[in-house]
């Protein structure tokens, strides 16, 4: 935004005829005119009158210093728009030039301007003033340690606010005695505390802070400063840089423990947990500040790809949020902190920063704050990226950037604590771009010479942020010459203490409880849990009486034809056939979840209609964007119902929502993609999250991910949710996964992952086209009755006549059952595996024990040979009583087909084969039109 950018081409009769219009009414002409304006008339009020013979000349003068005064305001409107390009915040390197410059010259002023005395100085709040002080305070607020980029924001209001805040103080604190000695003891611990571990652990890695130690004492300056703005926790994010001195001298983690990991020491070896490399490890722990209070600090535990905690940090916020501090978004924020070359380089960044104001999404605004190396691993930030700022990015939300000299500690202190206030005031989020240097290689034993020979000449002349800060303080007189000295000897000496307790303890004992806050009562599953799955059928009265509130139209609303259709439809389900199609079976598993207290919260792309518009939780009237959730009206007394069509995003969406079920394990959290093959491009999260974060990090969670996937003509990308991929990571008991054939059980696994008493990930490949399929339905008794069965038996065939069992998941087995009961084949009876794992190994070994007449055991699948259930459950089966052949598609490269008939001709080759007969035409017929039906089905 350019406040003065219609002063470019003015002159004085423009300006004369504006005055005029101020002298007349003096809301008429602009605010900045106003108070331009304003400043000459109080300039001129005690002048004298000028004579007659003057009067010319006067004008004269006049005019041309009208002109000045406009080249004044865009000598501010310069420094206040691209100041931060002439700041000295590079503590190792000189900075890019930049054209137009920043000299009088370039508004068309002089030094011989610079006593003459001009109105424009009301506008930095000055009154008329000389150009020299004008320029002063423009170079002291916009030109020194800290560089400022907000004027392209679009709210005047923050504007304001920012420019009143930073040329009031000139952007230079003004900290106590007592302030500047605790950053400076900040800066201390930081400071030794990576010197002591350099020579202790020589040659370990570390990932050292050392060059961007500044942080430390700014951290802990925010979480003062969020303290008396109301924060009462802090959610933290960040990679492995600097990991270990957040850890200890912000949250506070023993030293003692931090040596121990150095050493070597392990928790139990009878423990089930693998663990994690210490620079990856989260914490938790309460800190009190200097007013008295109490602030929670979170560090997520992160793996080794950089930013992917990102959307973890935010979910996990907003759980808080909704869950603990009842929406209030000013009592907890977010602190992401960023590389220089992850946040330019990682697209997770602009996933996450696009959430920032989306409602399902929103945490109040996060600070971000970017350690800037100046480098990457090895790579120049030349060769980075293409923007000016590695924090360019940040504008595309409009977000404040503000660029801080990393050896100024007072500077970004500064900054920090005005980050946060912009953060509670606005909502909004906020960059803090650090300028520093590391002070070795990617980790301690690599050679950065290699590369940036000359920077690392730099560096290594170059005095730590410690040195810089107590010379400074010496200098001014706030504390001796003695005192450094005596902070780091006193720390020092703390140090090696703590490391001599940690070498006489022959094992490492300190560990947080896992099943604390909000996962006390529930515990770490065992292998007997998964023998058979807990009650889960609600009463009969209980489920009618969900189904008719879940089935009601508002009076008064007119909805569109099709909607009051479906609804009729869905009510005569409840009140007449007693039987439920899939749609409903999943909008009663969360009614009656809601009904009994559960919060359900429910995210994806196009959640509220579903992808192939089965759902329809939420409904917009057919004249307004006014929209009508069923689920919200069970009862007064029910739990709260989330549901949210997320942008166009897997990576970040599934990361927040993981970090949401993290947060508040007694909440069902499901996110479902659009199609199951998207949620690859979110695979960094199920790899490094879902299906090992108990493993490496000993944290649960109850998050469901909801996959379409089934073959039916769609092509490679809609039909394939890539099972095989799930099933590699299965192990230990780490995730579930399923793929349910009717409405009754999908409605019990969704009940049961809040009825165990201990949380797992669900993986859920749903259905496609068995969402319309008259077959695919469950009555009433399935729901009142039952729980989840992990294998479904033939009801149909006789055992004894049994001579060949197919096992199948899915959809498949309604094939199969066309061509089974048309042809009244008894001989071949068709089992279904529900759950896929935890491998239910015990139910399907009765069932082999119950055909023993069989002479044939198949697994038949959709999918490609090498890819489906198949590849684990050879792994997984053989050698084995249960060892099966298999009949699929042949392997390929690809999921499937693109052309449907080729894609028919293969669908019916696996019937046929798995009955040893033709398909036959009902087969066929039941087929094609499946294809037909999905052939325009969902989105491309």
């Amino acid at each position: 935004m350019n406040t003065f950018s219609y002063l470019n081409n003015a002159n004085a009769a423009y300006i004369d005829s504006l005055y005029q219009s101020y002298q007349q009414d003096p809301e008429s002409v602009d605010f900045g005119w106003q108070k331009f304006f304003e400043g000459f008339d109080f300039g001129h009020t005690e002048q004298a009158e000028p004579s007659t013979d003057a009067t010319a000349a006067s004008n004269q003068a006049d005019s041309t210093h009208f002109l000045k005064e406009i080249n004044v305001l865009n000598m501010i409107d310069g420094y206040r728009t691209r100041g931060h390009l002439f700041t000295k915040t590079n503590p190792v390197r000189e900075r890019r030039k930049y054209k137009p410059g920043k000299e009088l010259a370039t508004f068309g002023l002089s030094d011989a301007d610079l006593d003459t005395v001009f109105n424009a100085g009301v506008e930095v709040g000055l009154g008329p003033a000389k150009l020299r002080d004008i320029r002063d305070l423009l170079e002291q607020t916009y030109c020194q340690s800290i560089g400022a980029e907000y004027r392209y924001l679009r709210d005047p209001d923050k504007i304001t606010w920012f420019e009143e805040r930073m040329e009031r103080s000139r952007n230079t604190p003004h900290f106590s005695v007592d302030e500047k000695k605790q950053l400076l003891k900040k800066l201390n611990e930081a400071v030794v505390f990576e010197s002591f571990l350099g020579t202790k652990f020589l040659g370990q890695k570390r990932f050292s802070l050392e060059g961007a130690e500044s942080l430390i004492p700014a951290l802990d300056s925010v979480i003062e400063k969020g303290s008396k703005l109301g924060i009462e926790e802090f959610v933290i994010g960040m990679a492995h840089r600097g990991r270990l001195n957040v850890l200890v001298n912000i949250l506070k983690k023993s030293y003692k423990s931090i040596f121990s990991e150095f050493e070597g020491k392990g928790f139990d070896e009878h423990e089930s947990f693998s663990g994690d490399v210490k620079y990856h490890l989260g914490f938790s722990t309460d800190v009190e500040t200097s007013n008295g209070k109490t602030v929670h600090l979170s560090l997520c535990p992160n793996p080794s790809h950089l930013e992917a905690v990102d959307p973890v940090v935010e979910g996990l916020t907003r759980s808080k949020i909704d869950f603990k501090y009842g929406g209030d978004d000013k009592r907890i924020a977010p602190i992401l902190i960023h590389g220089d070359a992850s946040v330019a380089g990682q697209g997770i960044i602009y996933e996450v920063l696009q959430m920032s104001k989306l409602e399902g999404y929103r945490t109040g605004g996060t600070v971000h704050l970017v350690i800037n190396n100046q480098i990457g691993f090895t790579t120049n930030y030349k060769d980075a990226r293409s923007s000016t700022y590695c924090t360019d990015i940040a504008k595309t939300v409009l977000s404040p950037v503000f660029h801080v000299n990393g050896d100024d500690v007072e500077a970004l202190t500064y900054a920090i604590n005005l980050a946060m206030e912009y953060r509670q005031a606005f909502h909004k989020d906020v960059f803090i771009d650090i300028l520093c240097y590391r002070r070795f290689g990617h980790n301690e034993s690599d050679e950065p010479k290699f590369t940036q020979p000359l920077l690392y000449k730099a560096i290594e002349q170059h005095p730590n942020p410690k040195e810089i800060y107590n010379q400074k303080l010496v200098a001014e007189g706030s504390v001796d010459a003695d005192y450094a000295k005596s902070l780091e000897k006193d720390f020092r000496a703390m140090l090696q203490e703590k490391l001599n307790e940690s070498k006489s303890d022959e094992q490492f004992s300190e560990v947080k409880p896992v099943f604390a806050g909000a996962w006390k009562g529930l515990r770490l599953a065992t292998d007997k849990d998964f023998l058979t799955s807990p009650d889960t059928a609600v009463s009969t009265e209980e489920f009618e009486m969900i189904g008719k509130k879940i089935t009601e139209l508002p009076p008064g609303k007119q909805f569109f034809k099709k909607i009051e259709k479906l609804f009729q439809d869905r009510q005569k389900m409840v009140n007449e056939t007693k039987t439920f199609d899939w749609a409903m079976g999943e909008l009663m598993a969360y009614g009656t979840l809601l009904y009994e207290g559960h919060v359900v919260r429910l995210s994806g792309e196009d959640v509220k209609r579903g992808t192939f518009s089965h759902r329809h939780a939420v409904l917009t009237l057919e004249d307004s964007e006014e929209e009508y959730v069923p689920l919200r009206n069970i009862s007064p007394n029910q739990a709260p119902f989330y549901i949210y069509n997320s942008h166009l995003s897997e990576y970040g969406v599934l990361g927040f929502d993981y970090g949401y079920a993290l947060a508040n394990p007694n909440a069902l959290t499901i996110w479902e993609a659009q199609f199951g093959d998207f949620a690859n491009g979110a695979q960094i999260i199920i790899d490094q999250y879902i299906a090992s974060a108990e493993t490496k990090w000993q944290r649960g969670n109850g998050l469901v991910l909801l996959l379409p996937h089934g073959y039916e003509g769609q092509g490679p990308e809609h039909s394939s949710a890539r099972m095989e991929r799930f099933l590699e990571l299965c192990a230990e008991n780490n995730i579930q996964v399923a793929d349910c054939t009717t409405p009754a059980n999908f409605f019990h696994i969704l009940r049961r992952q809040l009825k165990d008493e201990f949380r797992k990930p669900l993986v859920v490949f749903t259905p496609k086209s068995l969402l319309r399929n008259s077959q695919c339905v469950s009555n009433i008794r399935e729901f009142t009755e039952g729980k989840f069965q992990e294998v479904i038996d033939d009801k149909f065939v006789d055992a004894a006549e049994v001579k060949r069992v197919l096992f199948c998941t899915g959809k498949i087995y309604y094939d199969l059952l066309e061509k089974q009961q048309t042809d009244q084949r008894k001989d071949v009876a068709i089992v279904r595996l529900e759950q896929l794992y935890p491998t239910p190994i015990v139910q399907m070994q009765k069932i082999k024990a119950k055909y023993n007449q069989a002479e044939s055991w198949i697994w038949v699948q959709e999918e490609p040979e090498n890819m489906g259930a198949w590849p684990y459950l050879c792994r997984k089966l053989r050698h084995t009583e249960l060892e099966f052949d298999v009949i699929s598609r042949k392997e390929g490269s690809s999921t499937a087909t693109g052309y449907a008939k080729q894609h028919t001709a293969q669908q019916l080759y696996i019937v046929s084969k798995a009955f040893e007969a033709p398909a036959g035409k009902a087969v066929k017929q039941e087929v094609e039109e499946t294809t037909a039906d999905m052939a325009n089905a969902g989105a491309d």
